[in-house]
């Protein structure tokens, strides 16, 4: 261990500072510890006649016992401004000296320092994956996730097929010239990049992207949406024969009824209709209800429950002979259930083939909240209500699953006067 002599200067400095330092013995040494300096004074305890006591902290009377017999031992390095008191003489104890006629001082460790990485411009797949799984667990909605989740898949599949790509916002502007080419719908590109910005932002927070590259990609906007995109809509007529065309004879018939009449009649999302359960189903004001079903966001909403729906809920359930758990389970080709409910792709299946046993092409099964929306609406519903029922935040959204901007049906241009009278 190394140290190097103080000047009496420095030596008195410090006694008038006041530095409270630990005293300590330690085998052979009387040591003096400082938590931001560390080690700063060391002397024999031999030469001050001290017992040998382990590693243990002085008590204050003997700090100030062993003070005394420094002082008295070595007068002439003592500042010589007078007498401290008692309050100084434990302060003074902290400063030892060396039996050898000096006080001494540990010089700091400097130890160079480890050069701090320097964050990365190209990242590999672990990193993605990481700055992956890290926005992944930032959201909680199964939506958000799903989408994201394959957002993310698809542009870590485009960046890692070009070897070497930096990850910054001329990538991210190829990225997005490739999405165009592709013929996407807008809000769909713009989904894909607003998961490539989150992507970047969550490598700069952990440290595998630099902060001004992250920056950058998240000053790249997305595509300009011109015009607005007509959704699918069913008529009350197309609604009625599509949730009538399974086979009411078979236990996979009632199921599908069921199914495809909570869906038509309550606007439900797959994921909330796979979720639901016997707890949800529930009397408020006379009527059945689903209450206090976690949708979208964590959004909590109650939606009412149709008589004509209920009974076809009560002949699945009794055909099913099933009452907690799950509403819907899979039925397997003999006819009977098994497992404890449905998956988000049994829902998509049911819709796509009994839309095509109807003659509906390209329905999916959010089509079927549109259509729940718009009937609502065509049957004097309120906006209010309808808002409330399919659990929007923003009316405006509620207004494009009702097509309010556009009439079909009834269109201004249908009787113009220049028709043929024929």
């Amino acid at each position: 261990m190394r140290y190097d002599l103080i000047s009496p200067t420095a030596y008195r400095s410090a006694v008038r500072a006041r530095h409270i330092l630990g005293v300590f013995f330690a085998d052979s040494e009387v040591m003096v510890k400082q938590p931001s300096l560390g080690l700063l004074f060391s002397f024999p305890v031999s030469a001050f006649g001290c017992p040998e006591t382990g590693f243990r902290e002085l008590d204050p009377t003997l700090s100030l016992s062993v003070y005394r017999r420094i002082r008295s031992a070595i007068p002439e390095f003592w500042p010589s401004d007078g007498p401290l008191g008692l309050h100084g003489e434990r302060v003074l104890i902290s400063l030892m000296v060396s039996g050898r006629g000096g006080p001494l001082a540990m010089k700091k460790n400097r130890s160079s320092r480890r050069a701090r990485k320097s964050p990365k411009t190209i990242l590999r797949l672990p990193d993605l994956d990481h700055a992956k799984a890290a926005v992944l667990n930032s959201l909680t909605c199964p939506d958000a996730q799903r989408g994201y989740r394959h957002a993310i898949d698809e542009f870590v599949d485009w960046y890692c097929s070009e070897p070497r790509l930096a990850f910054n916002k001329t990538v991210v502007l190829r990225y997005r010239v490739q999405l165009e080419s592709r013929k996407l719908a807008p809000g769909t590109i713009n989904l894909r990049l607003g998961a490539v910005r989150r992507l970047a932002y969550e490598a700069a927070d952990c440290g595998l992207l630099s902060l001004d590259l992250a920056a950058g990609i998240r000053r790249v906007r997305g595509v300009k949406k011109l015009g607005v995109r007509l959704g699918n809509w069913l008529t009350a007529e197309q609604s009625q024969t599509l949730w009538q065309a399974p086979d009411a004879e078979r236990l996979k018939g009632k199921r599908d009824r069921a199914l495809l009449s909570v869906l038509l009649a309550c606007g439900l999302r797959r994921h909330e209709v796979v979720e639901l359960t016997f707890d949800h189903l529930q009397q408020r004001e006379e009527h059945w209800a689903i209450v206090d079903l976690i949708g979208k966001s964590g959004h909590i909403r109650t939606i009412p429950l149709p008589a004509w729906v209920r009974r076809a809920l009560d002949d699945w359930f009794a055909a099913a002979g099933i009452s907690s758990g799950r509403l819907f389970r899979r039925v397997n080709r003999a006819g009977r259930i098994w497992g404890e409910g449905l998956t988000e792709k049994v829902v998509w299946h049911v819709v796509k083939e009994f839309a095509e046993k109807v003659g509906i092409t390209k329905l999916a099964p959010h089509d079927l909240r549109r259509t729940c929306a718009r009937l609502c609406h065509a049957a004097g519903g309120e906006l209010e209500q309808i808002q409330f029922l399919l659990g929007h935040v923003s009316v405006q959204t509620t207004e494009r699953y009702l097509g309010c901007k556009q009439r079909i049906r009834g269109a201004v241009n249908d009787h113009i006067g220049i028709e043929p009278t024929s």
